[in-house]
């Protein structure tokens, strides 16, 4: 039981907004492809597909950063008790961890076609790499955005065979909307950050946050108006996604960079918002 404690923890299996966060873009690709596609069987068999790779990506993904940032976590309040910095669990058996989720997340890519897995062994570049970037810029929200939205690519040509500009632009979107919300998360560690030497569009902006978190969000909306300009009318896609508009702007004004509690609380409404944007691409046909 203990070692399930650890590994529990060490996934963040017990924090689901990080794996929800990582499927809603999936979800997305998927949804916009079936708008299309209407095979709602292979919709749903990719939807299920897509949500376990997301779990286990998600959870490697953990181990990864915390192998990276050991010795970092054990100087930041939120993540000193995290227990590869905590001494709890070795590095090798870490990285077994990794390779054995890593393993079983390419076993269902093998399931799609030649492209998504392309696609689904290009993003390994991406998701080892952004541990690295708070080292050396002040964007790694930004890396964050372009690996975990990543997904929406690959669930677009797993049913389309194929990548169009639609769907680059529905990524784009999701990027900013990574880059708003994540830099909200980022404000609770502002202070340790900076003590310790880490970079973070939080810290960057942290005059102006509330700014630069409005201007992601402006940013996204304006893309996704764009890309379905031809559908917004008196629909249920138009009144769900302009619930989602105001999800987003909710979070603008409500989240103080000087309440960690509040930035978390926050943060986790995005799940709320991927969801809500989730629905109205669903029933853009309904």
């Amino acid at each position: 039981m203990k070692h399930l404690k650890i590994f529990i923890q060490l996934t963040r299996l017990n924090k689901p907004i990080g794996f929800m966060l990582l499927f809603w873009p999936c979800s997305w690709g998927l949804a916009y492809a079936y708008s299309i596609n209407q095979d709602y069987n292979l919709f749903i068999h990719y939807l299920f597909l897509f949500f376990l790779g997301s779990v286990l990506m998600r959870s490697a993904g953990c181990i990864v950063n915390d192998i990276v940032d050991k010795d970092f976590d054990k100087k930041v309040k939120r993540t000193k008790t995290r227990p590869i910095a905590a001494g709890e669990i070795s590095i090798k058996r870490s990285l077994i961890y990794v390779l054995i989720l890593c393993g079983l997340a390419f076993i269902i890519l093998l399931q799609f076609n030649f492209l998504t897995i392309l696609l689904g062994m290009g993003s390994m570049i991406f998701a080892f790499t952004y541990p690295f970037m708070k080292r050396i810029t002040h964007w790694p929200q930004l890396f964050l955005g372009i690996t975990f939205n990543w997904g929406l690519i690959m669930s677009w040509a797993a049913i389309n065979n194929g990548i169009s500009p639609e769907i680059i632009i529905l990524y784009i979107s999701a990027i900013f909307w990574t880059l708003g919300y994540d830099t909200i998360y980022g404000a609770q560690d502002m202070s340790d950050d900076e003590i310790i030497g880490l970079k973070s569009t939080s810290i960057k902006f942290k005059n102006y946050i509330k700014l630069f978190v409005l201007s992601c969000y402006l940013i996204t909306s304006s893309l996704i108006i764009f890309l379905f300009k031809d559908i917004i009318g008196f629909n249920t896609f138009s009144l769900l996604l302009f619930i989602f508009f105001l999800s987003l702007v909710y979070q603008v004004f409500y989240f103080d960079q000087f309440q960690p509690k509040k930035c978390l609380k926050i943060f986790k409404a995005n799940n709320y918002s991927g969801l809500i944007f989730f629905l109205g691409i669903f029933l853009i046909n309904y």
